[in-house]
């Protein structure tokens, strides 16, 4: 049976998005995967006053089950009316690889997905997006291509190799799809290990260039970054301290964040973070306290970690705070 996302509570991203790129800030795609991760999330931005959205992959979506999964998002949507004011939230498929995972998220209560055939042939990538968008605009859904591929590990996604968006491919694909917005790459990766570089280096500066002319060739069009966790070093450095071993992890400097949430960039994917807080929240208590058993004993502190990651996230980085 198919369930609409606005009996869910939830809004699609075409006003979030125009609204971001009017007034000059990024809205935050948060991934989850469990309770906790949800609550942190919902609790950040109700409080901090942003537009959120609420991001689940391919294999999140296995963990929590699918049914489950939308009444955890029903759930967090009546949570958040209980805290006071509510702010636009969005369900989005992060990264679906196929039409059919792509159509059961739009018949189960998303009000977003994502199709990245960015590893296939150009025009193979064109067609499968065309396919997505035309089913999901008959529910009002919106969706999200992707152009270039992004390197490293996360979830489900994978790649050896960096391949830059061709600004040359930005127009045909939006036109001939018909896509909400585009996801490009930049220099940003997946995963904790962003950047091969050796103590006291610095990371690579995203390329800008391709950015702007993106812009240019798409005037007022949503463009999306994927894989742009700063990998937060003091998360790191609490880790290893406890028994962890995250050699070099390294991600996207904040302040290129900064400057890329206030260009044409109007969603900015956070997920390696996440993790990293919520592990080294939890690092620390089984190491302080090795007779604690009780769950909510360190997945509260966890918890409470993450709100706080969250809240500077939309208040230092992304400029999302205070919007509505």
């Amino acid at each position: 049976m198919t369930v609409s996302y606005k009996e869910l509570g939830f809004v699609n991203t075409k006003e979030m998005f125009a609204k971001a790129m009017k007034e000059g800030y990024a809205v935050p795609a948060y991934n989850f995967n469990n309770m906790e991760q949800l609550q942190a999330i919902i609790t950040a931005c109700t409080e901090s006053r942003s537009p959120v959205i609420l991001q689940v992959s391919k294999g999140a979506r296995n963990y929590a089950d699918a049914t489950l999964l939308r009444w955890m998002g029903r759930g967090a949507i009546e949570m958040m009316k209980k805290m006071g004011d509510a702010v636009p939230v969005a369900l989005h498929l992060d990264h679906g690889d196929s039409f059919e995972l792509c159509k059961d998220c739009i018949d189960s209560g998303f009000s977003s997905v994502m199709i990245d055939g960015s590893h296939l042939p150009y025009e193979e990538n064109i067609a499968l997006t065309k396919k997505v968008v035309e089913y999901a605009h008959q529910f009002d859904v919106t969706v999200e291509g992707e152009l270039g591929v992004l390197a490293g590990i996360e979830d489900e996604v994978s790649a050896e190799n960096h391949t830059y968006t061709d600004p040359a491919q930005v127009e045909d694909f939006v036109k001939r799809t018909g896509v909400d917005s585009l996801a490009i790459s930049i220099g940003t990766s997946h995963g904790a290990y962003k950047f091969k570089v050796k103590p006291g280096e610095s990371v690579p500066p995203l390329r800008f260039d391709i950015l702007a002319e993106v812009e240019k060739r798409l005037p007022g069009f949503p463009i999306v970054l994927h894989g742009a966790s700063s990998v937060d070093q003091k998360a790191v450095a609490t880790i290893n301290k406890y028994g962890g071993k995250l050699d070099n992890a390294v991600g996207v400097p904040e302040e290129q964040l900064r400057k890329a949430a206030k260009s044409a960039v109007c969603k900015i994917n956070v997920d390696s973070d996440g993790r990293l807080v919520m592990t080294a929240a939890i690092r620390k208590v089984f190491a302080e306290k090795p007779a604690e058993f009780d769950p909510r004993k360190y997945l509260g502190p966890a918890r409470t970690d993450l709100i706080a990651m969250y809240k500077e996230k939309n208040e230092k980085v992304l400029g999302s705070a205070g919007r509505y």
